[in-house]
């Protein structure tokens, strides 16, 4: 196996363990709030890797970056759910495939048209699987950040990946995480129900140490092989994986639209593998 197919796989199965939470999340979310939710989750994320304290500066600046666009990401996509549906926030978050090599053309790349095509292709196919037509509003302003947040967080990887152990990376992006994160909980007043709300520990386990902590690392791992604009194709498999899980647990049903939606986005995976091999990076 090459080592570009195996990143390949490794942010695969990053898509599917992402995919998963949708579900145990908004069990979660249905007697918690969502500050002390993400709070607890990337607390002990980083506990996992509290015996690989980094010894270099650098890596704590790296992961205050990617910590901080990482943050920065959930908050506009949490502010915007308040106003707008999970599916109409889940298309708009994914303009971050087409912000990506966009971003990086900018900066002086070379994107092969392939990767492009995969990218519009990705985009439309998240259209497909999740928009529902509901009219404009506020929440998808900061959902739009979301999008572009995320766009910077994958090129920020890309870069450090390459210079910094995946395990040292993720365990200080996470822990700048969960100081930002902190922060917010304690201005909404939201770490004062800690001592008095019940904690679904179920669902926090389940994100902290498979969600947050083992995909972080995978995330670091998987880019040092993979390019940003074409890891961003392959997050793009989130929703439906997200959409498989709501079928199996839920009854949720696809219909030919959502099916059609996901066969493009893996259609553009294929499209960009094709397009990725010796782009400059």
């Amino acid at each position: 196996m090459s080592r570009h197919l195996r990143g390949v796989l490794i942010l695969t199965l990053v898509t599917l363990i992402w995919g998963s939470t949708f579900v145990v999340v908004k069990g979660a979310l249905a007697s918690f709030p969502p500050s002390l939710l993400m709070l607890l989750r990337f607390a002990l994320g980083a506990l996992i890797f509290l015996p690989l304290l980094p010894r270099s500066r650098g890596s704590w600046l790296a992961g205050f970056e990617l910590g901080f666009w990482a943050f920065l990401g959930y908050a506009s996509q949490t502010i915007g759910l308040l106003q707008t549906t999970a599916g109409r926030s889940a298309f708009i978050t994914a303009l971050s495939v087409v912000l990506v090599p966009l971003f990086a053309g900018l900066s002086g790349r070379r994107i092969r048209p392939l990767v492009w095509l995969g990218a519009l292709a990705s985009f439309c196919g998240v259209g497909l699987l999740a928009y529902d037509g509901s009219p404009p509003n506020p929440g998808d302003f900061w959902t739009l950040i979301t999008a572009v947040t995320y766009a910077l967080y994958i090129l920020a990887l890309e870069r450090y990946a390459r210079r910094h152990d995946p395990l040292v990376l993720a365990f200080t992006q996470l822990v700048w995480l969960t100081a930002l994160v902190g922060g917010w909980a304690l201005a909404s007043g939201d770490l004062a129900k800690l001592a008095t709300t019940p904690v679904p520990w179920a669902a926090v386990l389940y994100l902290a140490l498979a969600a947050t902590a083992l995909t972080t690392w995978l995330m670091a791992l998987g880019q040092q092989e993979v390019s940003a604009p074409e890891a961003a194709i392959i997050y793009s498999m989130e929703p439906v994986w997200a959409a498989l899980f709501a079928y199996a647990t839920l009854g949720e049903r696809l219909g030919l639209q959502g099916w059609s939606g996901g066969l493009l986005i893996v259609a553009a995976i294929i499209a960009a593998q094709l397009g990725d091999q010796g782009e400059g990076r």
